[in-house]
């Protein structure tokens, strides 16, 4: 997990993909990192099955983040996203963007209902 500092309160990051040296057009160490947006809200057992689903749902964001900017955490998550759906070129096409940001929320929603990593799922406090 990592927690850039201007949005840390905000939400989660799990790293993707390390690019240690730069490239061209990234002339710095940075990384790939997907994340919550909006968390899933509280459920109890009261609630209906319509309402749980609609307090399950994620949205996601996909970024590329200068290392500078991550606070590296001692939390680790090991979420299976498709490679070929998110990675680097995603940012060249706004579809591919989108694509990606479906894959993460999907693989998000999936981990949280089956109640793995919990912590992945709250927002951070301080």
């Amino acid at each position: 997990g990592a927690a850039p500092g201007r949005a840390a309160a905000r939400d989660r990051r799990a790293v993707l993909q390390n690019i240690d040296d730069g490239t061209s057009d990234r002339p710095y160490s940075h990384a790939l990192v997907a994340g919550i947006d909006r968390y899933p809200r509280k459920v109890t057992a009261a609630m209906g099955k319509k309402k749980i689903a609609k307090r399950s749902k994620i949205k996601s964001f996909v970024k590329v983040y200068n290392y500078n900017h991550l606070m590296p955490t001692r939390y680790s998550v090991d979420i299976p996203l498709d490679k070929t759906v998110v990675n680097k070129d995603v940012f060249r096409d706004p579809a591919l963007k989108r694509k990606a940001r479906r894959e993460a929320k999907v693989k998000f929603e999936e981990r949280y209902k089956t109640g793995k990593n919990k912590w992945f799922f709250q927002k951070l406090r301080f």
